[in-house]
């Protein structure tokens, strides 16, 4: 008699059996993931080799989200053309197994992710869902989706096909995307002519405020002298407005161009344009970061001529300046400066957002006062910035507490974030757990570690040594050394010395100054 099958094979047996079962004519089988199927531990063993007809339904249960998507990104890293291989191509193959599937913008977008590696077979993807009975209507957002993920692998001539096809289709936020990913790749001097062409290309329309989006994109990207050659090239159809004067001076001060930026200044004010406080602070921040560089000493004189400034242009000063100079003076370890400044905010009608509050904590743990940063924390909350707190934020705390080897406060500052309602993630973890087993309390390491593992966290188990500073040293016997004959007869003349002293009456004090 043969052994009969594992159930787990078994179970993929039927599970092709009814497929082919129900719809004999087609050649074709839905493929899912091996997480799709069940496992033998998900069934109850039997002691026959019959297989439970409810058993048999749990097989072809709709899959997860996650799982769909996952079986898409598979089926797009496969080869595109058929071959022997592959007798099929990837329009049949997706239209074989997912034609049962509603597909909407986040199934997509989740695909997209995944699908790092697929290349321009996305396109083809792409064609399949805007024919598909329940494909996602194919706009402006379902379009820019693809255009990222083209961008992310610097595929721009794919891009410009991609909004070729779909003129008339593609608005702002493909707009935005293009223009984001090639200013990220270095690719200004294209941007510009995409810029120039997108109206005549790809039906979309120029004006003053994509005109703006080129310009910010260019400027955070470091290209600010391709930005203003690109406004004054075409200042005769878009004149740049306050605005887009800002965005200049930013780009110039961000990177540490202080000439530039002051010339372009200039050439604002002589043309009649009022610069407003957004382009000093980043001034402002420009003069603080080279003093920090250069001579750290000078950073307050300086700091202040550009506040001069500003008051005699009357340039009302906000909480964005403050932040500038108190994070400034932070980083050159100027804490009692910054609490000096934060508490004068005031004077000026400015009150503290979050950033002020954040920049300040950090500052004062860095500084080993720990009870004012907790105080700090608490008037963060009271103010109304709590939100500000995040797990990002209370990890930055905990790092800066167990690099001043103050890991029980670090502990304390955990157990508020999780009070707070942070959940801490694996970074937070994993920094506590080597803290403390390097400071020698094993047992409070593990009770970290398995508080991660019940929250399933991937934490893995290491091996730290203890630091030397905190082994405990194995407590020795001094051993009695004999004294020699010369050192004996010293210890017995100084005790007769003090003998002969105690007998000796002193004189009192006022006979003493008397005499």
């Amino acid at each position: 008699m043969p052994k009969p099958p594992p159930p787990l094979q078994l179970c993929r047996l039927l599970h092709r059996r009814f497929f082919a079962s129900s719809n004999p004519s087609s050649p074709f089988r839905t493929l899912y993931p091996p997480s799709a199927f069940p496992t033998a531990s998900s069934f109850s063993p039997q002691p026959s080799f019959f297989w439970p007809f409810s058993s048999v339904r749990l097989l072809h249960a709709a899959p997860d989200r996650t799982v769909i998507a996952q079986s898409v990104a598979h089926q797009l890293r496969q080869p595109e053309a058929a071959s022997e291989e592959q007798p099929l191509t990837l329009s049949q193959r997706l239209e074989a197994h997912f034609s049962h599937v509603a597909f909407d913008l986040s199934l997509v977008q989740e695909v997209l992710n995944i699908s790092a590696d697929a290349g321009r077979k996305v396109l083809t993807f792409r064609d399949w869902l805007s024919r598909h009975p329940k494909g996602v209507k194919s706009d402006d957002d379902f379009l820019s989706n693809f255009v990222e993920f083209l961008g992310r692998n610097n595929d721009f001539k794919a891009i410009h096909d991609l909004l070729v096809a779909g003129r008339g289709i593609a608005g702002e936020k493909c707009f935005a995307a293009a223009v984001d990913r090639m200013a990220r790749a270095g690719r200004s001097t294209q941007l510009v002519q995409f810029f120039e062409k997108m109206e005549t290309d790809y039906g979309i329309a120029r004006d003053r405020g994509k005109m703006s989006v080129v310009v910010s994109a260019l400027c955070d990207n470091g290209f600010t002298g391709h930005a203003e050659r690109f406004v004054k090239k075409i200042a005769d159809e878009f004149f740049p407005d306050e605005m887009i004067c800002d965005i200049l001076v930013r780009g110039w001060s961000a990177e540490g161009k202080l000439d530039e930026a002051r010339r372009l200044v200039g050439e604002i004010t002589r043309g009649g344009f009022d610069l407003g406080t957004a382009a000093y602070n980043s001034i402002l921040d420009c003069v603080c970061k080279l003093c920090r560089k250069k001579d750290p000493f000078r950073l307050q004189s300086e700091a202040e001529k550009v506040l001069l400034e500003m008051d005699v242009k009357g340039v009302p000063r906000n909480v964005g300046t403050f932040n500038v100079l108190i994070a400034n003076y932070c980083k050159i370890r100027k804490t009692e400066d910054a609490v000096k400044l934060f508490d004068r905010m005031h004077e000026w009608g400015c009150s503290p957002d979050g950033d002020t509050y954040i920049f300040l904590i950090k500052s004062l743990y860095q500084a080993g006062r720990i009870g004012e940063g907790d105080e700090y924390i608490d008037r963060m909350k009271s103010a109304g910035f709590g939100n500000s707190l995040d797990k990002k934020r209370y990890y930055g705390f905990v790092k800066i507490l167990c690099g001043i080897e103050r890991v029980e406060h670090a502990m304390t500052v955990f157990a508020m974030m999780k009070r707070d309602g942070c959940q801490p993630g694996i970074k937070t973890y994993g920094l506590l757990i080597e803290k403390l087993a390097t400071h020698g309390i094993a047992d409070r390491a593990n009770a970290v570690y398995r508080e991660a593992v019940r929250k399933k966290l991937p934490v893995e188990p290491k091996e730290y040594r203890v630091h030397p500073r905190y082994m405990k040293k194995p407590k020795t016997k001094k051993e009695k050394k004999r004294e020699t004959l010369p050192e004996k007869m010293a210890r017995k003349r100084r005790r007769l010395k003090k003998l002969r002293l105690s007998y000796v009456k002193k004189p009192r004090y006022g006979m003493q100054m008397r005499s």
